[in-house]
């Protein structure tokens, strides 16, 4: 009679041991499936990193922070980049609180005053600029410049009002 119940819990233990093996295949199967499915994930998220990384460069070639000559020539002048950037900005800025609105604007205002909105810098020359009367909108290409008095002066080269 002992030895039936050793055989039996023998067995159990056989099938208990198989039933776990199993069970923890198919677990250790699914948890590979989804590690190489994460990898493949991580692998194609890479890569678009990789190409907006790209992509960004490009674009930052066009701008006072991304054109090493353009600094070079302030750095040269003894001011720093982004202190010119912040000052001309401001300056631009500043003049939507004109008479009339921002004096920059080589129009008058149809809807309400002209307001500029948004500034990009081009390099250490040129500045981008959208404005807007709250109806109408356009932009303008601004150069700036500092004289032998680190006075600052702004110049509308062109502009243009996008039909409404």
């Amino acid at each position: 009679m002992k030895s039936k119940i050793f055989m039996y819990l023998f067995f159990f233990a056989i099938l208990l041991v198989l039933f776990q093996y199993m069970n923890e295949k198919s677990i250790f199967e699914s948890q590979e499936k989804k590690i190489n499915l994460l990898s493949a994930k991580m692998t194609k998220a890479n890569d678009s990193i990789a190409v907006l990384s790209d992509k960004v460069s490009e674009l930052n070639y066009f701008t006072l922070q991304g054109n090493e000559n353009a600094m070079t020539y302030l750095e040269n002048l003894g001011m720093d980049p982004s202190r010119v950037e912040q000052l001309v900005a401001d300056a631009i800025y500043e003049r939507n609180f004109d008479q009339g609105g921002n004096s920059l604007v080589p129009m008058e205002g149809m809807y309400g005053k002209w307001m500029v909105n948004k500034v990009k810098f081009l390099n250490h020359r040129w500045v981008l600029a959208d404005f807007s009367d709250g109806k109408y909108w356009g932009e303008m290409v601004l150069e700036y410049f500092f004289d032998e008095q680190n006075q600052l002066d702004l110049k509308v080269l062109s502009s243009v009002l996008y039909p409404n």
